[in-house]
């Protein structure tokens, strides 16, 4: 797109190609995948700063592959130890750790492109000061726009740098966008696979396995994730993340079940137009189109038009999934709302997969927290980690509440 177009938008800009990269959650799926599309085009990328987890022995792998010039773990003691592991090889790189070493990834001179691939908020101060850095940011990292998409795209746009969405969906969206001008699309449509509840029957809910929830019938992904796609609260972030990237209302922004997954997103033009997106179901496509964009590079990631056999199409099911329907709700409101439930569903998910709650009190507990929380828009990065933490608490509390009838009711009302 070009920026006479719609100047305006924060995607918009095409960024520098020559590609010096910093990675936010190296160690991860989504960090190991764009570290392997480095390795296929090494005349076109490579690696400034890695901010892992705390894997230390995938972190220090990297540091031998790739030899960056600052690296970060989660926490002081992987910190410490990946130090003693690379003094003991002669190997002289700087380990920060916590979120000040991400932010020092994140913003390294050198670097000119950051993927933020970070779960979570842990990885939100970072890429916000990425962008005020004026770094393009390539986004796998949902959690960020959710919960503070106001502060990042209006950052982006006063930077006049594009946020490049790797995410599939979004990626999607992107690429169709092209197709036309922002002010054309009438609607975008995320393509949902509907999960591995999808013919379920409600009344079945009540007692669904962390096991079954985990076996997600197309992606391999993180425990969080995959519980949100069972929910089907991932493709509610999705909407945010797309009201927010794409600049639409919630209205604007649908959702499609789509079992096959071979459909990662359309967008419906005013005309009538409806543009798809189709490919591999590989990561490492729309981080290739990240790092590569405005241009497109010749790869092995090829779809065969002859797996077309049958594509399904249907409305989502918002009695039965209602987190969808509290997502969409969060939007229309935005600020504190979006916080509090990327942080309720954060905390509830971690109670599920640890057996304290059923599938369904993940619903309540983010409804509740909601229900509690005021519509507030946040001003820095600063307040929207204090919202957060105060949304993380009290849906401890709601927990603490329902699984025990004596608990304390203080907040709770």
């Amino acid at each position: 797109m070009s920026t006479s177009r719609h100047p305006a938008h924060p995607l918009e800009t095409p960024p520098d190609p020559a590609r010096r990269i910093a990675i936010l959650g190296s160690t991860g799926s989504i960090g190991a995948s764009a570290l392997k599309i480095v390795e296929a085009y090494p005349e076109r990328f490579s690696v400034v700063s890695l901010a892992a987890g705390r894997n230390v022995d995938a972190a220090f792998a990297q540091c031998i592959r790739w030899k960056p010039v600052l690296v970060s773990m989660a926490t002081e003691e992987s910190a410490a130890e990946l130090r003693s592991r690379l003094f003991q090889v002669g190997m002289d790189i700087p380990v920060l750790s916590g979120a000040e070493g991400t932010v020092q990834v994140a913003t390294h001179p050198q670097a000119n492109f950051v993927v933020s691939a970070i779960v979570g908020v842990a990885g939100l101060e970072a890429t916000y000061e990425a962008v005020r850095a004026g770094k393009t940011v390539g986004l796998a990292n949902k959690e960020c726009l959710v919960a503070a998409g106001e502060l990042i795209t209006r950052e982006a746009r006063r930077q006049g740098k594009p946020l490049l969405p790797i995410d599939s969906e979004h990626n999607a969206v992107h690429q169709c966008m092209r197709g036309g001008r922002l002010d054309e699309v009438s609607a975008v449509w995320l393509t949902a696979s509907g999960g591995p509840f999808l013919h379920t029957p409600k009344t079945e809910f009540d007692h669904i396995t962390v096991e079954q929830a985990l076996a997600h019938p197309t992606w391999k992904m993180g425990k969080r994730i995959t519980i949100d796609s069972a929910t089907l609260m991932n493709k509610g972030f999705e909407v945010i993340e797309a009201c927010r990237l794409f600049n639409l209302p919630p209205d604007r922004v649908k959702v499609m079940v789509h079992p096959q997954s071979t459909i990662h997103s359309l967008v419906e033009f005013r005309d009538g137009s409806i543009l798809a997106q189709l490919s591999v179901t590989d990561m490492r496509l729309p981080i290739l189109y990240a790092l590569t964009y405005p241009e497109r590079l010749e790869s092995e990631l090829k779809f065969d038009l002859r797996s077309l056999k049958n594509l399904e199409f249907h409305p989502p099911d918002f009695d039965k999934f209602p987190c969808l329907r509290l997502a969409y709700e969060a939007a229309e409101v935005g600020g504190a709302k979006t916080i509090a439930l990327n942080a309720a569903d954060e905390v509830a998910v971690a109670a599920f997969l640890d057996g304290a709650i059923g599938f369904n009190d993940i619903f309540r507990t983010i409804s509740r927290v909601l229900d509690e929380t005021s519509p507030h828009s946040a001003e820095s990065i600063r307040e929207v980690l204090l919202m957060d933490a105060e949304a993380r608490a009290l849906a401890a509390e709601v927990i603490a509440v329902e699984k025990s009838p004596t608990a304390s009711r203080v907040g709770i009302h």
